[in-house]
C-alpha cells in the first residue's frame, strides 16, 4: 500500500474538494493507493494560500492527485516479479534444502525470477553423477528447475580450488569469476532478494 501525507493548505483544499473528513482520515483512491490526509492547524500553508486564495491551494490539490496517480501507476510497476538469489556454499546438504525450497518457492510464486550461485562446498550438486547421502542424483531436480527458468552460476574461483573441469558441470551451469562478487552485483545493480537455505 502506497501513502503520501499532505500538511497545510494543500490537505485543507483536498478536504475541501472531497468533503471533511475532520481530523486526519484516508482517501482510497483504487488499486491499493491510499492518500493519508494528516491536518494540522498549527502546519505552516505549503502555499501562502488563505481563504480568499482557493486558487492556489487548488492548483497545490491538482498538482498533488497528479503526482499521487504518478505513484499509483508506479507502485504498479512494483508488481515485477520478485527476483531472489540462492546461495548454496556448504555442500550436499545444504543443496537438497535449496533445491526443495525453491520448488516451493515456485509452487507459491511461480513468477519469480531465481538465480542459484554455488561457491565452495556448495559447487558439489552442480557436477555430474552427483547423488546426496540417500544416493538421489541433483541432476533431474536440477534441470527441471532449469526448465521453469531457474538459473544455475558456479564460481569459477571455487571451481579452481576443488580442481574441477567445467566439461563436469550439468548443462543449465554457467560459470561466472567469483560467486560472492556475481551475488553481491545481484543484490546491488539488480535488486534481488538474498536467501542462503
Amino acid at each position: 500500500m502506497t501513502g503520501i501525507a499532505l500538511n497545510g493548505s494543500a490537505a485543507r483544499g483536498l478536504v475541501g474538494l472531497v468533503g471533511r473528513i475532520g481530523g486526519s482520515g484516508f482517501i482510497v483512491l483504487g488499486a491499493g493507493l491510499v492518500l493519508s490526509l494528516v491536518l494540522s492547524l498549527s502546519a505552516a500553508p505549503i502555499f501562502a494560500a488563505n481563504a480568499a486564495n482557493t486558487e492556489t491551494t487548488s492548483a497545490a490539490v491538482t498538482s498533488t492527485v497528479t503526482n499521487v496517480a504518478t505513484s499509483a501507476a508506479a507502485s504498479e510497476s512494483a508488481l515485477e516479479p520478485i527476483k531472489v538469489v540462492y546461495h548454496i556454499a556448504d555442500g550436499n546438504d545444504q543443496a537438497r534444502r535449496a533445491l526443495a525450497n525453491i520448488a516451493n518457492h515456485l509452487r507459491a510464486e511461480p513468477t519469480t525470477r531465481i538465480v542459484v550461485v554455488a561457491l565452495g562446498n556448495g559447487i558439489e550438486f552442480m557436477l555430474s553423477g552427483t547423488v546426496d547421502r540417500y544416493g538421489r542424483p541433483f541432476e533431474p531436480e536440477v534441470l527441471a528447475l532449469a526448465a521453469q527458468g531457474v538459473q544455475f552460476r558456479v564460481c569459477r574461483n571455487s571451481m579452481l580450488a576443488h580442481d574441477v573441469a567445467a566439461s563436469r558441470l550439468l548443462a543449465p551451469a554457467v560459470v561466472v569469476p567469483a560467486g560472492v562478487a556475481e551475488i553481491a552485483r545481484l543484490q546491488a545493480r539488480e535488486g534481488y532478494v538474498y536467501l542462503r537455505p
